[in-house]
């Protein structure tokens, strides 16, 4: 905290007042045996009427030395009393930007919920215990691998200094609003001055003892989980347990951390300002690449390596419907979605002091616009142009959710008008997107591709296109002029927002196809075909989803088969 120059000068000569009012009170109480100690000339002329009058001018000079001692213990309280203040203001303004950031990330967790809702709300009851167990077991599978090597390989180098280049300062990318971390999270791999991956902070060693920093792991960890939820859904009612546990592991540990790091944990795409001169380098507010595209990116990957569902696609290339079970439920965890949202979004000020708090509130507007004009857009879409003439249900929630991911990236650089038309373009592009990949005979039952992937890549490309440059965003990733998009003339920021959306789809499809024939190849990543036809529920949980009559499970040890079984009561009330 600086003092200002004036309020300096104000407190000083309050203090010295003070001060010397104190001194004055002092000497006025102090007992008579004291008194003599003032004249000698006082006692003289109360005493003698007849003597001369004491000259002012003539009495004794004021003691200089005490004087100063006066103004110098008055300065050293002011002093003392403007550090305790400017202490106290720091740990105040840091305990609000964390508790900030931890309510920001429960709301994040909380999205888990309605994660689980629409999958499960929109695929077959028979699998439905399947999916749910997916869904609740990726955060558990998610954390502990994210507190091994994932947080480390992110942010294991965030706060590594980068030298001055091409006339810009030295820099560090950790987050100024979160305290000190000084000597934490420093260590990087640096390739030819490009940040590739961190080297420390794994399972959070040495890290304890910073409040800020592990705070900042949580809203960091629920943020992995999303990207590790969604190729559930892209596989859904036919993934092996086996594999969803191997990928599980593998966005959380390796590939998610590994290339949002190059965006987020001070990587060479953050870098591509200082280093090229492109804008600010690739921008991203809360994660429409960094999240949303690598868990579309490794959802594409799985559902053309693991196929479609046995009866999607007929013999001449084209698709039948295979309805969900349950819209009341996907439309209910859309909701809760939406709400959560407004963690995801806004949350990622990292902050709500000074600049961020401006930065928040405008994430949190263009979240709710971006969003509604979403799902009016894909409902009216469908309405006018789609096979049923209808506003389908499901393509609605698919386009809600495509324009919350698509002003994801863009939330704090654009104007409100720009977060509508965001939305609306988001809700069009949902639909064809959808329409595309079934004429590729890829099937993706909830539509994960085309929300998280195909608008994650356009949310990306929004912030090129129209980040308004915002001040509050100047000096964003080392660079002084504040995000500027390529309608205000940041062609430069384009470019690197083009270079983040390729190297994301191109990366981690790639790697994420190679891993997924890896799993395949060890017989882990779909299950049998008897299997998925009776629903994943009983062959692989061992438990129904759904029990729709009065009914026993023979042999309720570990691995026990439900055989539909009428329960003995059931028998005596049917005789």
């Amino acid at each position: 905290m600086v003092i200002p120059r004036s309020a300096t000068r104000f407190f000083a000569w309050t203090a010295l007042a003070a001060t010397l009012c104190t001194a004055g009170i002092s000497r006025a109480e102090a007992p008579p045996a004291a008194a003599p100690v003032a004249t000698e000339a006082a006692p003289a002329a109360a005493t003698d009427p007849g003597a001369a009058p004491v000259d002012p001018a003539a009495a004794p000079a004021p003691d200089a030395a005490a004087a100063a001692l006066v103004v110098d213990e008055a300065m050293t309280k002011l002093q003392t009393t403007a550090d305790k203040a400017a202490a106290d203001s720091t740990e105040a303004i840091l305990s609000i930007n964390v508790m900030w950031m931890l309510l920001a990330g429960f709301l994040v967790f909380f999205m888990q919920a309605g994660f689980a809702l629409v999958e499960a709300g929109f695929t077959r009851a028979k699998s439905v215990a399947h999916t749910m167990m997916m869904n609740m077991m990726v955060f558990c599978i998610g954390a502990i691998g994210y507190y091994l090597t994932g947080f480390a390989f992110m942010f294991g180098g965030v706060n590594h200094t980068y030298e001055a280049v091409n006339g810009l300062d030295a820099w560090a990318f950790s987050p100024i609003t979160l305290g000190d971390w000084t000597g934490l999270l420093d260590h990087e791999l640096v390739i030819g001055g490009h940040g590739i991956i961190g080297l420390s902070g794994f399972c959070l060693a040495g890290l304890s003892a910073n409040f800020g920093v592990l705070a900042f792991f949580l809203f960091q960890m629920v943020f992995m989980d999303t990207a590790a939820t969604i190729p559930t859904g892209s596989m859904a009612e036919r993934l092996n347990f086996k594999g969803f546990i191997a990928m599980s592991l593998w966005v959380s540990m390796i590939i998610y951390p590994i290339v949002a790091g190059w965006i987020w944990g001070g990587g060479w795409l953050a870098n591509l300002g200082r280093s090229m001169g492109l804008g600010n380098g690739a921008v991203d507010f809360a994660g429409s690449g960094p999240v949303h595209m690598i868990g579309g990116a490794t959802a594409l990957a799985g559902a053309i390596v693991i196929g479609p569902r046995i009866g999607k696609f007929n013999a001449d290339g084209t698709a039948n419907a295979i309805p969900g079970h349950n819209i009341p439920m996907g439309i209910l965890g859309t909701i809760i979605l939406f709400f959560g949202w407004f963690g995801f979004n806004p949350g990622s000020s990292l902050g709500f002091t000074g600049p961020f708090h401006n930065l928040a509130v405008l994430a949190a507007v263009n979240t709710l616009l971006a969003g509604a004009a979403g799902g009016m857009s894909a409902m009216t879409y469908m309405w006018v142009f789609g096979p049923s003439k209808k506003p389908d249900p499901g393509m609605s929630v698919n386009g809600l959710l495509a324009g919350l991911v698509a002003i994801t990236a863009p939330c704090a650089f654009v104007d409100t008008w720009a977060a509508v038309v965001i939305g609306i373009i988001a809700g069009v592009l949902v639909c064809f997107a959808s329409f595309g990949l079934e004429k590729m005979q890829i099937d993706d039952p909830v539509g994960a591709v085309p929300v998280h992937m195909v608008n994650g890549c356009f949310g990306v490309l929004a912030v090129g296109i129209f980040a308004n440059g915002n001040p509050d965003t100047a000096a964003w990733n080392g660079v002084a002029t504040p995000v500027t998009g390529l309608i205000y003339g940041g062609v430069g920021q384009f470019l690197a927002q083009v270079t983040e959306a390729g190297t994301v789809a191109i990366v981690v499809t790639g790697a994420s196809y190679v891993f997924y024939k890896m799993v395949d190849a060890m017989g882990w990543l779909r299950s049998a075909p008897e299997d998925e036809l009776a629903g994943l529920d009983m062959p692989e949980m061992g438990a129904p989803g759904y029990t729709t009559d009065d009914v026993v499970m023979h042999g309720s040890g570990s691995g026990s088969r439900f055989r539909g079984a009428i329960s003995p009561i059931k028998k005596l009330a049917s005789k």
